[in-house]
């Protein structure tokens, strides 16, 4: 590895370190963590579930959170019903070649979604037409709305009862803060719902 490789590699690191520790520093943040957790925690409750839909590496987040849910992140529990709404090729290519990309998600939501559900919106640029169509939906239906953006909302902020702001513009460590965000989020939900019962 040369000198200029090796200062690239370091100066993202140093980059990943700081944004991470902004996001530790910021009260809001660590803010909107707890009432995430705290909206999904009741939604559960109350016999509801989870959807989430985002784009490129913001559907990989999807997918990743929605196992997190389904299948266990911390300890051995009961299953929760999360839905990413980015991995079912049928629907994806049906309704894309019928309607159009931008109600990939839409349609999803209005089918599955109801009244006291959470839909979790990912997006780092705050625009991705697909997932504001889908908020717009959920917001008709009822759903409890967060977003999970970077540091300017944009389009999907005043469609959000709750955001998440990853505190950077760069695409790659928003998606960083995304993840961490989420099994921080996840962490609290299921300790909340089945901790007592676990000790």
């Amino acid at each position: 590895m040369d000198t200029l490789e090796l200062e690239q590699e370091t100066a993202f690191l140093n980059e990943s370190i700081s944004t991470l520790t902004a996001a530790r520093n910021s009260p809001d943040f660590l803010q909107s963590v707890h009432d995430i957790a705290r909206v999904i925690t009741t939604c559960f409750r109350d016999g509801g579930k989870l959807l989430l839909a985002g784009n490129g590496g913001s559907a990989g987040d999807a997918q990743h959170i929605a196992g997190e849910f389904l299948s266990r992140l911390n300890f051995d529990r009961a299953p929760l019903p999360a839905i990413a709404l980015t991995t079912d090729t049928s629907v994806l290519t049906a309704i894309g070649n019928d309607y159009g990309y931008q109600d990939v998600f839409k349609r999803q939501v209005l089918g599955l979604g109801r009244p006291g559900d959470v839909f979790i919106g990912i997006s780092t640029s705050g625009r991705s037409p697909n997932v504001v169509g889908a908020m717009h939906a959920a917001r008709e239906l009822g759903l409890i709305t967060v977003g999970f953006l970077g540091e300017d909302p944009r389009d999907m902020g005043p469609l959000c009862d709750l955001i998440l702001k990853a505190p950077s513009g760069s695409t790659p460590l928003i998606q960083q803060i995304h993840i961490v965000a989420a099994h921080l989020i996840c962490g609290r939900v299921e300790r909340d719902l089945f901790e007592p019962a676990a000790r």
